[in-house]
């Protein structure tokens, strides 16, 4: 597939409001945002040097995926996208840039937290119930192994960084005196419930969802919590081959993990600078496109040629 890598996006035709860790946000009108995914990649809440094959057309076009089935399976589910079509205003140049890797979304309030559901105790999950028997500082029962399931998904939310910042966990109820009381358990029970209608789609589909990472807005007109950003996506979620799956190790993943397990082996975790040598990056491309095609039924390739 003919895609440049690309990590770096500046459109002549619309102004840019942010630029995260992976995506750039322009603006189109008073009420919609072009969200734009490159092919940078992070770990460790550090971005890499080099960007990784596809991956932006991966996240955005899954994203866009589960977007349409959360809301047949949650049917009352709001969420801010609109479209993978460019914007009328775009200019055609700037149309090329983004073709396959944007989409318009609606303009929204947005909650400062992840709202992170775990369904499996695994990464800085793990790590911590290994020192302490607790999870984001909650007690959890004791006994559980490397990547044992949790009786119920658990929210163990976490701040939301600025760029170049690490992201904190935090408990359930530090997170509500950021949100608000009046938001904390609406979103905390959406977090849930969005999470296992997913995990449900891709247990079908042979992959478990350990767990994921969700962000939310409020629509102020209507009062109403809406689903954001990227959904269930390899850069926020970790997904495993439920045929491989085993208790008490560390399982192989279609998500970035590959990417965070070479980090920590070489030595590099949480380094500025990074570049990653080009099997890694195509290793990386490999398991996002794996996944796609396992949760979507279509090549990557098939899904852009509409």
């Amino acid at each position: 597939m003919s895609i440049p890598v690309v990590t770096n996006i500046e459109l002549s035709s619309l102004a840019k409001l942010a630029s995260g860790k992976v995506r750039d946000l322009y603006n189109v009108d008073d009420k919609t945002l072009l969200f734009v995914t490159t092919d940078r990649i992070s770990a460790y809440d550090v971005i890499m040097a080099n960007g990784v094959p596809l991956k932006g057309a991966v996240l955005t076009n899954i994203s866009a995926h589960w977007f349409k089935v959360l809301q047949e399976r949650i049917p009352d589910l709001k969420t801010h996208f609109i479209t993978l079509d460019p914007p009328a205003n775009l200019g055609d140049a700037d149309k090329e840039l983004v073709r396959g890797r944007s989409m318009q979304v609606r303009k929204l309030k947005v909650f400062p937290v992840e709202a992170i559901v775990r369904g499996y105790i695994t990464g800085s999950a793990w790590n911590e119930y290994k020192k302490s028997g607790t999870v984001h500082g909650l007690a959890v029962p004791a006994g559980l192994q490397q990547c044992s399931p949790f009786l119920e998904p658990i929210y163990t939310p976490s701040t939301k960084a600025e760029l170049g910042q690490h992201d904190e966990n935090i408990t359930p109820e530090q997170a509500a005196k950021i949100v608000g009381e009046k938001y904390a358990a609406r979103i905390e029970a959406l977090a849930l419930k969005v999470y296992k209608a997913g995990a449900a789609y891709a247990a079908e589909r042979g992959i478990i969802i350990a767990d994921t990472k969700f962000e939310f807005g409020l629509d102020e007109e209507t009062d109403e919590i809406v689903l954001i950003d990227e959904v269930l996506t390899p850069d926020s979620s970790r997904f495993w081959p439920a045929d491989e799956y085993e208790v008490g190790r560390d399982q192989d993943s279609f998500d970035k993990q590959f990417l965070r397990n070479w980090l920590t082996k070489e030595g590099l975790k949480g380094k500025d600078g990074v570049e990653m040598p080009a099997d890694i990056a195509q290793s990386t491309s490999e398991r996002y496109l794996d996944a796609f095609k396992r949760l979507t039924g279509k090549t990557l390739q098939e899904a852009l040629q509409g």
